[in-house]
C-alpha cells in the first residue's frame, strides 16, 4: 500500500478517473498494462470461471493493481473489477516505465509487490487461470510444463497419470486423452499444444512493429545474452532479446550456481536468469521466448534478424550469445525418451519426475557434479558416468569432495552408454567397461546427459566466420587477408561490423557464468563505439 507521499510521486505519471461498482479495470486475455492506484474506494482481482469468480486479492485506498504481467508483456490472466465507487490512478505503461527510472525509492516498492505477488499467484488460486494437461511420461507435455517453470508462469499442472478426475475434466471441455497436451486458458484452449503456440496465446512471442528499427538485437538469453539486454536497455538502446527455448538459456536449467560472486549459499540457474531477466525488463528491454532465429543478413546499413516463421527484425547492431548445447548420446531409440526419461537439464522438474529412483548422471564438468548431488538430495540413487579414469581433469575440486562424501553417488569410469530401454518412458540403460568389453544393465528413470559443447551457429549459414568447431570467430581470432582488412574489429566483434558474439558461442570463451556475463556486458560497450562510428562517418 501507497502513502500520501508516494502518492503524490506516482500522480504526475498517470490520468485520474471515476469508476462505479463493476466497472472493469481489465479482463482475462486482454493485451493491456496499465498499473492502477486506488484512490478512493475498493478494487479486486479475481479468477473468473462460468459464471463463478474466485476472489483472489482485494485492494483499498493506497494499494495498486498489477503484477509482473506489466513486464513482460503476457495477457493478463485474471480480471480486475471495481466494488465500491471511487477514483484510480491509470498510468500507462510507457509512463509506468518512466516512473521505474526517476522515481527510485518508490519503484522499488512497487517492483517488490510485483514480484512477491507473482510467486503468490504460482502457488495460490490465480495458477487455476492457466492448466497443462498432459502426462509426465510425455515430453511434448514435459516441454510445456518445463517452458512454463522456466518462465516462472502461474499455472496449474494437471497429470493424466495422478489425476482423479481428468477423465471428466477433458469431457465437460469435448475432449479426450488423445487431445492432449492441452493448455486451458482464460480465452481458450490448445490442444496438442507447443511451447511455441502456448506462447504465442499468451502475448509472449515478438510481435513486430511496422518500420520500427531496434538498436540492438541479442539472440539468446543465458547469462551472456540477458547481461547484454542489461547493459543494452540501460544505456538507452532500443533492445530486444529472442531465445529459441525458454529465458535463462542453459544456466536457467543448472541445479546450483556455487561459484558466481555475491552468492555464498550459491544460487539455482533458473532463480539466477529469472533475476537478471526480470532487472533487463525493468529497464526497457524485451525479452521474448521461444522465438527461433533462423536466419542473419545485412542491408545498407542495418542488420536484419530472421525468425523462423519468416518474419524480419531490422537492428542496427547485434549481439549473438546463442551460446552451446550438449551433446547427444549415439544410441538407438535416444529420442524416443528425450523429455521422458532422457534430460537435458537437473531442475525440480525433472528431479520431481525421477525422485526416489535411480538416475544416471553422464558427464565429467562441473554441470554434471552439480546434477548428481542435486539429484541425490532427492533420494536418488546416482550413477555418475565418465568415459576417463577420474574426474580431476575436469571439475571443481569442491565438487569432487562432495561426490566423493556422499554414499547416494556411485562414481562410474570407463564407461560408455551402450543403450537405453523401456515403454513409456525410459526404464533401464546399459553400460559398456570400454576396457573389458562387458555390458552392466540396471534399472533407471532417469537419463542426465551433460557431455561436451556444441555451438548453436546453424542459424548463421556462412554469415560470419567461424573455427572448424562452430564457434564463432572475434576480433584478433579473425582470418587476416579478410574482415580484418575491411575493418578493424572492436572486442568481441566478429567478421561482420556491427554483429558482436559473447558467451559460450564465441571461440575461446571461459565456460563460466560469470564470464559469460562480462562479456555480454562488455560486448554492449563495443556496440556503442560501433554505432558512434557509424554515426559520425
Amino acid at each position: 500500500m501507497l502513502g500520501a507521499a508516494q502518492l503524490a510521486e506516482a500522480a504526475p505519471f498517470g490520468s485520474e478517473r471515476q469508476v462505479a461498482v463493476g466497472d472493469l479495470l481489465f479482463e482475462a486475455g486482454a493485451a493491456n498494462y496499465e498499473l492502477f492506484v486506488v484512490l478512493e474506494g475498493e478494487a479486486e482481482v479475481v479468477r473468473v470461471e462460468g459464471d463463478g469468480a474466485d476472489v483472489i486479492a482485494t485492494f483499498g485506498p493506497g494499494g495498486f493493481v498489477g503484477e509482473l504481467t506489466l513486464l513482460t508483456g503476457q495477457r493478463r490472466f485474471l480480471t480486475g473489477r471495481i466494488t465500491k465507487a471511487g477514483r484510480v490512478l491509470v498510468i500507462e505503461q510507457a509512463d509506468f516505465r518512466r516512473l521505474m527510472s526517476l522515481r527510485p525509492a518508490l519503484a522499488e516498492t512497487i517492483f517488490g509487490a510485483l514480484l512477491a505477488r507473482r510467486e503468490i499467484l504460482r502457488s495460490g488460486g490465480g495458477s487455476l487461470a492457466i492448466r497443462i494437461i498432459g502426462s509426465h511420461h510425455s515430453p511434448a507435455a514435459m516441454s510445456l510444463r518445463a517452458y512454463a517453470e522456466h518462465s516462472r508462469l502461474a499455472h496449474t499442472w494437471i497429470d493424466l497419470e495422478e489425476a482423479e478426475d481428468v477423465t471428466m475434466l477433458l469431457s465437460s471441455m469435448g475432449l479426450t486423452a488423445d487431445d492432449t497436451p492441452v493448455v486451458v486458458t482464460p480465452t481458450g484452449l490448445l490442444t496438442h499444444a507447443t511451447p511455441a503456440g502456448f506462447a504465442e496465446s499468451l502475448g509472449l512471442t515478438f510481435q513486430a512493429v511496422p518500420g520500427f528499427v531496434f538498436d540492438l538485437v541479442v539472440v539468446g538469453s543465458g547469462p551472456a545474452g540477458l547481461s547484454a539486454a542489461v547493459y543494452g536497455a540501460s544505456e538507452g538502446l532500443r533492445t530486444v532479446s529472442l531465445d529459441a527455448v525458454a529465458i535463462g538459456g542453459q544456466a536457467g536449467s543448472s541445479s546450483r550456481i556455487e561459484n558466481y560472486a555475491g552468492f555464498p549459499d550459491g544460487i539455482s540457474g533458473g532463480d539466477l536468469t529469472a533475476r537478471v531477466a526480470i532487472q533487463a525488463m525493468r529497464l526497457g528491454a524485451r525479452l521474448n521466448a521461444p522465438c527461433e532465429v533462423a536466419g542473419l543478413r545485412s542491408e545498407a546499413s542495418f542488420h536484419v534478424v530472421v525468425l523462423k516463421d519468416g518474419s524480419e527484425i531490422p537492428a542496427r547492431s547485434v549481439i549473438i550469445a546463442s551460446g552451446a548445447q550438449y551433446r547427444r548420446l549415439n544410441v538407438e531409440n535416444l529420442a524416443r525418451f528425450e523429455g521422458a526419461g532422457v534430460y537435458y537439464a537437473a531442475t525440480d522438474l525433472e528431479a520431481r519426475a525421477c525422485s526416489g529412483s535411480p538416475v544416471l548422471v553422464v558427464g565429467g564438468g562441473n554441470s554434471a557434479g552439480q546434477a548428481a548431488i542435486y539429484l541425490s538430495q532427492s533420494k536418488c540413487g546416482v550413477k555418475l558416468a565418465i568415459r576417463g579414469g577420474d574426474l580431476d581433469h575436469s571439475m571443481s575440486r569442491y565438487l569432487i569432495e562432495r561426490i566423493d562424501a556422499d554414499p547416494s553417488i556411485e562414481l562410474v569410469t570407463g564407461v560408455e552408454v551402450d543403450a537405453v530401454a523401456g515403454t513409456d518412458s525410459l526404464q533401464q540403460v546399459t553400460l559398456r567397461h570400454t576396457a573389458a568389453g562387458e555390458n552392466e544393465t540396471f534399472p533407471c528413470s532417469g537419463l542426465f546427459c551433460f557431455i561436451g559443447a556444441r555451438p548453436q551457429t546453424g542459424w548463421l549459414d556462412g554469415a560470419i566466420q567461424l573455427n572448424p568447431d562452430g564457434f564463432i570467430l572475434t576480433d584478433r581470432q579473425l582470418e587476416a587477408g579478410t574482415s580484418r582488412e575491411l575493418f578493424r574489429p572492436l572486442p568481441f566483434e566478429t567478421s561482420l561490423a556491427g554483429v558482436f558474439a559473447a558467451g559460450d558461442v564465441r571461440h575461446g570463451s571461459m565456460k563460466r557464468v560469470a564470464a559469460a556475463v562480462g562479456e555480454g556486458s562488455s560486448a554492449v560497450r563495443s556496440v556503442h563505439q560501433r554505432l558512434a562510428n557509424a554515426a559520425a562517418a
